[in-house]
């Protein structure tokens, strides 16, 4: 008689079953880049249901709402009749949005808070440095520095009282004042959601102790990318019992300028005595060829834990290998490429082309749009069109009507003749004189759409602030643009009607968290549909295959960048190149330019030093003169 779970073992390879049948103590899986880690998690996680822990039980964190929507899919696939539910599948800040919500007495912040995005942190960053009259850092910089210390678990106090420097004197200035801000408007921004879940759990033994039992098993995807405030709360939630499963790759960490902290890993077994470690090294995504080229650069890295990805599949052809006289030459040999490749019957959505820099898009773009070939630029995000944003904007406001930030956006959404000094007023409470009429009447629409939204399911309320609001009147000239945007505003309420049966306003609620959480990887889905070619930098790249992969600029000072970051670690660069290169199921080019122009002037380059740690075997070399012309995909 079959062994309860043992379905979840088939067509696993070896290290893949022991890590499914791992059940209790701590578990470190160290998944190579295409080794079926989701697989691996998915089967476990069906596999402990299965052998009779309650599927409440269980908690599975990653990074990305995409990531967590595939694995929850997957898990509800593996368990197509259980009576017992789902387990949770969710994200770190996705986490902390529900345990505040819960727990919002003991945490300290009000109910229904607001979720700041990077808009609004820049804008009220940018309005307190006008404050304090200074022009010498950006809000961006300020910004980068404050979320830093969140994720490392730093207070404001101390960090105002560590404060050496002048630039750290004026971060920790700036830090004090946005605190304020936050709290005059009952926000909190991307990190708080972390920083105050953990202050939650650190100071409310009581709850603690509550979601220690409620979550009896733990799994955290992408444990690599993992900051300090992320760790303790996986920590803390592990407890005692330990039942923590840690999935993570050193070689694709690539986002310690973001405050992940490899050591979270590497000392995993140092954090959890008595650790299981499973390495799985089986690639199923890229041809032998495009392993032998990854595994060769990322050994020369030393902080990793060893590993080599092997295949059993096809070996693959070389690896092309091209030098363009410039970037023109460089994105018009992508484009004919792409072209081949298409013209051979893969699909342009299954065409990759990555980047260090966002600034490189540009002449690529030029190249596809006078080509007509059809390509996708994953940039802005559909929750970042200002028309979404100022839909979401009126609801975040009925919400929380402390929320100056939402008003300011609004209130000129229509035009409505409120001038900066009547709007300031308005803020202040102060007496508005003949302009009161106009705040009265914007006013009294925000009431109305305040109802809505506390009464009708949340796809209707979102139809209803549309109207109210008068967005859908403003988009009624009939004009390209306008109907682009109209279309916009009402694939919102298309969205939302998947928090229908939520108790009103719940669903409004978890359509504005949905919106403040997405990530880069989580629109690509939305723009797939378009079937074109991909353009996007590495980082965004990151989870994602693709049949063909073009990697571009790859010259010394561009990639690896030798930009002056103390912060920035060397070894991350060649980490960064070993993701692109497994990004590749089938065909890889790697490109350089000559030349490249900078701020205005043509400048030489050199090729990147992580071209010389492939083996020339493994690469077919084309000429700037034989190369546009010529078809080299074998």
């Amino acid at each position: 008689m079959a062994s309860p779970g043992a379905k979840y073992l088939d067509g696993l390879n070896e290290a893949q079953k022991q890590a499914v049948l791992h059940k209790d103590g701590p578990l470190l899986i160290v998944a190579g880049a295409g080794a079926g880690k989701t697989k691996t998690i998915t089967h476990r996680i069906a596999h402990l249901i299965e052998s009779g822990v309650p599927a409440r039980s269980v908690l599975a964190v990653t990074f990305t709402n995409k990531a967590a929507g595939e694995m929850r899919e997957r898990v509800g696939r593996l368990l197509p009749a259980r009576l017992g539910g789902l387990p949770l599948v969710t994200t770190f800040h996705s986490l902390g949005v529900r345990l505040l919500r819960e727990f919002h007495k003991e945490a300290g912040v009000p109910r229904g808070f607001s979720i700041w995005d990077q808009d609004d942190s820049t804008r009220a960053v940018r309005a307190i440095l006008k404050q304090l009259g200074t022009e010498e850092w950006t809000p961006r910089q300020i910004l980068s520095a404050i979320s830093r210390e969140k994720g490392r678990g730093m207070a404001m106090r101390d960090y105002r009282e560590r404060a050496g420097n002048r630039r750290e004197q004026m971060v920790a200035l700036v830090w004090e004042r946005y605190e304020k801000t936050l709290a005059e408007e009952n926000s909190l921004d991307f990190d708080d959601l972390l920083v105050r879940a953990l202050t939650l759990l650190r100071e409310s033994p009581k709850t603690l102790s509550l979601l220690q039992n409620r979550w009896r098993y733990l799994t955290i995807d992408e444990y690599q990318d993992t900051n300090t405030t992320q760790y303790e709360i996986a920590r803390l939630l592990a407890g005692e019992r330990k039942n923590i499963c840690a999935v993570g790759d050193i070689d694709q960490l690539i986002y310690q300028w973001r405050g992940a902290d490899m050591a979270n890993l590497l000392s995993f077994e140092k954090n959890f005595l008595n650790s299981t470690v499973i390495l799985l090294e089986q690639n199923y995504r890229s041809t032998r060829t495009i392993l032998a080229a990854a595994n060769s650069v990322i050994e020369k890295n030393s902080n990793r834990i060893p590993k080599t990805l092997f295949s059993e599949g096809k070996t693959g052809e070389p690896i092309a290998i091209y030098g363009a006289m410039d970037e023109r030459g460089e994105a018009w040999f992508v484009v004919e490429q792409s072209a081949l490749l298409i013209n051979k019957g893969v699909s342009a959505h299954e065409i990759a082309v990555l980047y260090r820099e966002n600034s490189q898009s540009r002449v690529l773009e030029e190249a596809f749009l006078h080509a007509g070939l059809p390509y996708r630029v994953l940039g802005t995000r559909f929750f970042e069109r200002k028309e979404v944003k100022d839909v979401l904007s009126y609801l975040r406001a009925v919400l929380n009507p402390k929320s100056k930030n939402d008003i300011m956006r609004i209130v000129g959404v229509p035009p409505r003749g409120i001038g900066k000094v009547t709007l300031e007023k308005m803020l202040a409470g102060e007496s508005l004189g003949a302009a009161g009429a106009k705040v009265a009447k914007f006013q009294e629409s925000l009431a109305k759409i305040r109802e809505a939204v506390n009464i009708l399911p949340a796809s209707e309320a979102v139809k209803f602030c549309i109207e109210e609001s008068g967005i859908q009147k403003m988009y009624a000239d009939k004009t390209e643009e306008s109907r682009e945007r109209l279309g916009n505003v009402r694939e919102l309420a298309n969205l939302a009607a998947k928090y229908e049966n939520d108790e009103p306003p719940s669903g409004i609620e978890r359509l504005l968290e949905e919106a403040a959480l997405q990530s880069e990887q989580d629109q690509l889905d939305i723009t797939k549909e378009k079937g074109g070619v991909s353009l996007m930098t590495v980082h965004a790249s990151k989870g994602l295959e693709f049949d063909a992969v073009f990697v571009v600029g790859l010259e010394q000072g561009l990639f690896p960048s030798l930009r002056d970051d103390q912060e920035r670690d060397p070894e991350e660069e060649r980490r960064l190149f070993y993701v692109a290169l497994t990004r590749a199921r089938k065909h890889l080019f790697l490109i350089y330019a000559h030349e490249r122009t900078k701020y205005g002037s043509r400048e030489g380059a050199m090729p990147s030093e992580f071209l010389s740690d492939i083996d020339p075997r493994l690469m077919k070399y084309a000429t700037e003169e034989a190369g546009g012309k010529e078809d080299i995909i074998e």
